[in-house]
């Protein structure tokens, strides 16, 4: 058995960044496996890595980031209690996957766990979000900057939280989560008709759904390189709508009274928790 088994979905990384990420995870003294996923055309990355606790998958039909992780998650999800799903441009130091795992070990009820991520200049990215209307979705993406949009975003992304305290929240970044594997069992792991793109929101929803928490961690710290892609292509861009449309069919697009009553519950919750520490 691993303490925990990590996959990492490449394609066509720059091989430093990747490297970066890749040894993050391999520096500790925890029982470790990380499934190296190859959605790229080609293998040229085959080698980025020479240890083993490392496994290659080339997959080049590349079914999409959550089906690739699917391939690991399957294949290990019997031979660990934990499941980090890690993104390339991720990296931390030695000790946070430690303090993560103790933490969950303390509620068996914890089912999804995500850190505190910060940019490499040590910006908070705001990755701890409410379950997003189709408004507000769309909203924060096309209306023009100003006061209406800032004060839609603060909210979708629970900046009166301060990020400063644990919190159990219904929309973890992909970028980085660490499952219970019984979790990734019972729903099944990503939803594969989501190529790219919400495919985080849905997967943390379902964790929700199934009984567990799906818990903000700011005790500890990852960095996360990250360049906002969605816009940059037509194809990222179409990909993104697809995405968007699917998840909204699948859950509910403006009578989803699920997501009211989780979102309304997530505000008392944070605003409770702010009281008692103001006491």
């Amino acid at each position: 058995m691993y303490d925990i088994v990590c996959s990492l979905v490449i394609y066509k990384n720059e091989r430093i960044q990747l490297l970066e990420a890749i040894n993050s995870f391999l520096d500790t003294d925890l029982t470790v496996k990380i499934v190296l996923i190859d959605n790229s055309p080609n293998d040229n990355l085959k080698d980025i890595k020479v240890d083993p606790r490392v496994e290659y998958f080339f997959n080049p039909s590349n079914p999409g980031y959550g089906a690739a992780h699917n391939i690991g998650i399957r294949k290990y999800s019997d031979k660990t209690q934990f499941y980090l799903i890690l993104n390339p441009d991720i990296y931390y130091s030695k000790g946070v996957m430690e303090t993560i795992l103790s933490f969950m070990n303390t509620d068996e009820k914890i089912g999804l766990v995500m850190p505190k991520v910060l940019y490499p200049d040590g910006r908070i990215q705001y990755l701890a979000k409410l379950i997003p209307s189709p408004f507000v979705f769309f909203a924060r993406r096309f209306l023009p900057f100003s006061y209406l949009k800032k004060r839609i975003s603060d909210k979708f992304e629970l900046r009166f939280s301060g990020y400063n305290t644990i919190m159990e929240v219904p929309y973890l970044s992909g970028c980085f989560m660490v499952f219970r594997t019984e979790v990734l069992k019972k729903i099944n792991g990503f939803d594969e008709n989501i190529f790219m793109h919400m495919e985080d929101l849905d997967i943390t929803r379902r964790c929700h759904d199934a009984g567990y928490k799906t818990i903000f961690y700011p005790n500890e710290i990852v960095y996360h390189d990250h360049l906002f892609k969605s816009f940059l292509t037509i194809a990222n861009l179409k990909m993104y709508f697809t995405s968007a449309f699917y998840y909204y069919n699948k859950w509910g697009w403006f009578f989803d009274k699920k997501r009211i009553m989780i979102n309304k519950k997530t505000i008392k919750q944070i605003k409770a928790v702010k009281a008692n520490w103001n006491v």
